[in-house]
């Protein structure tokens, strides 16, 4: 049975007076209006973060800017899938504690950071998205350089307003799948260069207020089906989902809203067979798919309180999806990823 889930339709201040947000649900654009000011769950628990990922059959790049105020998190990630190989930096820096400047809206507004050796930046131009990236010593001596250009943004997108059960603490997210990306990455002599007919992005826009320990689970595919743009988010396992969930399918452009999705992963909790066969299935009926992995893209950081344990796992999905309308979309090894990931942060 599909759950009942409330849309959220116009333009408001995303939170009141004591810090909660007026209203949860999920949007399909960036109506609800995002202020840190307003923010009054503490000034270390403020969580603000771009993550973008651009993928395609041969490699995929991730690159992160975080401020999540007692830490300041960098991230460039790359995959090569023909290679089997993949290489994570993740330079971090102490108590940024919003001095990174993360803009208020998606819509507009400049993401910049670095230190030493490398440097970061995410430009919002009138109708592209341009992503930057430079680290020395990247991959051994070699360096990293890249610029990636984001067109053809979808009319709607996954945009979620999730409080906890805890005053004063929210989560804001929106996700844009289906970016068309273009342009290059070279690490020292090697060259991957960006066809946007079959190179796709995926923009996750974060910004809350989280409490100290959870278990997410996300997965997101961008691609072509029968010649035009499809793809969803799926996610779960944090926060009061009552209102809404976050899972949604893309296509052509506009949003349709599923219920409930569960990720069933081989092995349990902490003996996990993270690269056997996953399954997706929905309790409405209009999600059901496999998940066939390629690669596991592990990490995990502990350092006594703060504990990030990542998987995140690249693949292809196969199986059907239906639209609102109850159209029928059957993907056959459709890329994209699917992750679990515990923090204690």
């Amino acid at each position: 049975m599909a759950m009942e889930q409330h849309e959220i339709t116009t333009a408001q201040p995303l939170l009141d007076e004591q810090g909660n947000l007026r209203e949860a649900g999920y949007a399909k654009r960036m109506l609800p209006i995002y202020d840190r000011n307003m923010i009054k769950g503490g000034a270390l628990r403020i969580k603000e973060w771009d993550y973008y990922l651009v993928m395609n059959g041969q490699f995929a790049l991730a690159l992160t800017i975080a401020d999540n105020s007692y830490m300041g998190l960098d991230s460039i990630s790359l995959l090569d899938f023909w290679e089997n190989t993949q290489v994570t930096k993740s330079p971090m820096h102490l108590l940024p504690m919003g001095n990174t400047g993360m803009p208020s809206s998606s819509m507009e507004g400049d993401s910049a950071s670095g230190g030493r050796g490398y440097s970061l930046l995410f430009r919002r131009e009138e109708d592209k998205r341009s992503l930057y990236a430079h680290m020395e010593h990247f991959d051994g001596r070699a360096p990293l350089d890249a610029y990636i250009e984001l067109t053809d943004e979808p009319e709607e997108s996954m945009v979620i307003c999730t409080p906890f059960d805890k005053p004063g603490h929210f989560y804001f997210n929106q996700k844009i799948n289906c970016l068309r990306a273009s342009g290059k990455v070279t690490v020292g002599e090697k060259e991957y260069m960006l066809d946007p007919s079959d190179t796709f992005a995926v923009l996750d826009w974060g910004r809350g207020v989280w409490t100290y320990h959870n278990t997410w689970y996300w997965a997101s595919a961008s691609g072509m089906v029968d010649g035009v743009r499809f793809g969803f988010n799926l996610g779960y396992g944090f926060g009061d989902t009552s209102a809404a969930t976050e899972n949604m399918l893309f296509y052509d452009g506009k949003a349709h809203k599923l219920s409930k999705v569960r990720f069933r992963i081989p092995g349990r909790r902490r003996k996990r067979r993270y690269m056997e066969q996953w399954e997706f299935t929905s309790d409405d009926g209009r999600f059901e798919m496999r998940f066939d992995p390629i690669m596991d893209r592990a990490s995990c950081a502990n350092a006594g309180v703060i504990k990030s344990d990542q998987h995140q796992v690249f693949g292809k999905f196969t199986g059907l999806a239906l639209l609102d309308d109850g159209t029928e979309v059957f993907v056959k090894d459709f890329l994209g990823f699917a992750e679990e990931v515990e923090n204690k942060w």
